[in-house]
């Protein structure tokens, strides 16, 4: 299988994206851990374009050329390969996160994300788990945080609460594929719900 975790910044879908993979390897099934952007070289040198400077360093349209780049070598290198040999994936972001955040939040580009995907990328998880959280939280959790990925934390409370509309808009018009897992309470027990939705 190939899963894919997706939320707004600081809803714990990194977390819950490994503890994952982790249950699943513990209960003997090969599973691989991977991120996006990032999980291949060529994609973790173009993560670093994307999370780190200022706000409005790239158009949305430059962003999205960007993000779609990373996503095929990813694809190309790390994800075909490894379903290919019988293992599992768990990413954290897939192309979710590029129809929500250039397609919707930063830029109505949606009709331009879906041609790109389906030019270049081809390919949906079989399940995605979208961990919704409190928008003011998550920013609050977010900032905390520190280091110098923090791009999009820096757009603000407005922007989270779009990213946040989007995600759920997204999962209405893919049930089959996506399911919302409450983000609130401990990790153990959204880890439970994951599980739960994932069995």
């Amino acid at each position: 299988m190939f899963i894919s975790f997706e939320g707004i910044d600081g809803s714990g879908k990194s977390t819950q994206a490994r503890r994952l993979a982790k249950t699943l390897n513990a209960r003997g099934t090969e599973t691989l851990l991977t991120r996006e952007p990032g999980g291949s070289e060529g994609a973790e040198e173009i993560r670093r374009l994307l999370v780190q400077g200022r706000s409005e360093r790239w158009s949305a349209e430059t962003e999205l050329l960007l993000f779609t780049a990373a996503r095929r070598d990813h694809v190309e290198r790390l994800i075909q390969p490894t379903l290919a040999r019988g293992a599992w994936i768990v990413t954290d972001r897939f192309a979710d996160s590029s129809r929500v955040y250039q397609g919707l939040a930063r830029a109505d580009l949606r009709q331009l994300v879906e041609e790109l995907h389906r030019l270049t990328i081809g390919m949906e998880p079989d399940r995605t788990f979208i961990i919704d959280i409190d928008p003011a939280m998550a920013l609050s959790r977010s900032q905390t945080r520190g280091g110098i990925e923090d791009r999009y934390e820096t757009l603000g409370l407005g922007f989270q609460q779009k990213l946040r509309k989007g995600f759920l808009e997204l999962a209405a018009e893919t049930p089959e594929r996506i399911r919302v897992i409450d983000g609130s309470g401990s990790e153990d027990e959204v880890a439970a719900r994951v599980l739960a939705a994932l069995d």
